[in-house]
């Protein structure tokens, strides 16, 4: 196993939540993709029975992931970090090639160990759930008790993505690797869907405990990182940075919400391990509102109220361009859930200029971002 952070939460996805069935002691096996692909199953052409073909023919997670660790790039980034052959080092195929880490003993017939991010690196080890998860009598709570992951469920789906999609060590980000953004309903919507659109969830309450969920990754590689959650070597480090880029549209979020923020909460050395039990409890509480879209719009007026917090001449230009570049993220996929904002021109048009000054990290300027904030406020408030 990766002695990494991302790489005992992903491997852990892979092999902690193969499940036991029946009392059994020995974990389910993974039976590989082609045990969902039969034309009366997953591999056929119907609406509701194309879901391998829309994975191995469209979804960049059956043959990107792999085919990256074969790259110029990835043969760059493995000789700074002194590895050999990243196609079959932990390190990176933990993400890449995730299905390389199951055991011997737990592969089925058909097992096949490139299949990249496969069905049951999300779903599951299928052996206990395969026949069974189609039964009309069952239902969710059976499927889950097989061993079949929730995946309707936003927090569990949430805690399937993060760790490939957000946690990178920082000594692999200095040797190379692109900075990742984890931010759940963007991501989701980009994603060729091989589900049925009533399973997606809400927009705007996918993207909120998506973003808890990152904040507490963010916390907990913090509060590893040592030798204390007060030391100035980790307070002004890059992942310092990018959780303080986040922090503040939780702690927002959670006055709305009811749940009070950990103290201390500025800059000055934050008690990780509270900020990570704080975000958790953040996400499971949204992932388990009946979401509507007066929700939403709480959320959104509170944020498009920042604009004062880029006038702060307190705050570094760096930890401000972190704060805009998760602001907008925010800011969009909130008005995207919302019918009368989706398609309103003025409101778009903000937006967009918003995206334009926060895109660049260092030429950001929080002066004319904080007008363009009040501008957008002043488009959502209009007729």
């Amino acid at each position: 196993m990766s002695k990494t952070l991302y790489g005992r939460l992903a491997l852990g996805l892979v092999m902690g939540l193969a499940p036991v069935c029946g009392g059994a002691e020995t974990p389910a096996k993974f039976l590989g993709a082609n045990s969902c692909a039969s034309a009366s199953c997953h591999g056929g052409g119907g609406a509701h029975q194309d879901q391998f073909l829309v994975w191995s023919l469209k979804d960049f997670h059956s043959q990107r992931p792999p085919a990256t660790l074969a790259t110029a790039r990835s043969k760059q980034i493995a000789d700074a970090l002194a590895i050999k052959d990243p196609a079959a080092d932990a390190r990176c195929t933990v993400c890449h090639a995730p299905l390389n880490s199951v055991p011997e003993n737990l592969r089925g017939e058909n097992f096949k160990a490139g299949e990249g991010v496969s069905c049951e690196s999300c779903h599951g080890a299928a052996e206990n759930w395969i026949r069974s998860h189609t039964r009309k009598d069952y239902t969710r709570a059976d499927r889950t008790a097989s061993g079949m992951r929730d995946l309707q469920n936003l927090y569990v789906r949430a805690n399937t993505c993060v760790a490939c999609h957000q946690n990178v060590d920082a000594d692999i980000l200095k040797a190379g690797h692109p900075e990742l953004i984890f931010e759940l309903d963007g991501q989701s919507v980009a994603e060729p869907k091989h589900w049925s659109a009533e399973k997606s969830g809400n927009g705007a309450q996918a993207w909120l405990v998506g973003q808890a969920v990152a904040l507490r990754e963010m916390s907990w590689q913090l509060y590893l990182a040592g030798p204390g959650s007060n030391s100035p070597e980790i307070v002004k480090s890059p992942a310092a940075d990018r959780y303080y880029g986040l922090a503040p549209l939780i702690w927002k979020v959670s006055e709305v919400l009811g749940i009070p923020t950990p103290k201390p909460v500025k800059n000055n050395g934050v008690a990780f391990k509270n900020a990570q039990a704080w975000s958790d409890q953040i996400a499971k509480t949204a992932a388990g509102l009946d979401w509507s879209d007066a929700i939403t719009r709480k959320f959104l007026y509170v944020l498009a109220g920042s604009s004062k917090d880029f006038r702060d001449d307190s705050v570094s230009q760096n930890l401000q361009a972190r704060r805009a570049e998760r602001l907008v993220l925010a800011l969009d996929r909130l008005v995207t859930a919302l019918p009368e904002y989706k398609n309103n021109e003025s409101v778009q048009a903000s937006l967009n200029q918003l995206f334009k000054l926060a895109q660049s990290v260092p030429d950001f300027d929080p002066k004319p971002f904080a007008v363009a904030m009040e501008k957008f406020s002043a488009a959502l408030a209009a007729p």
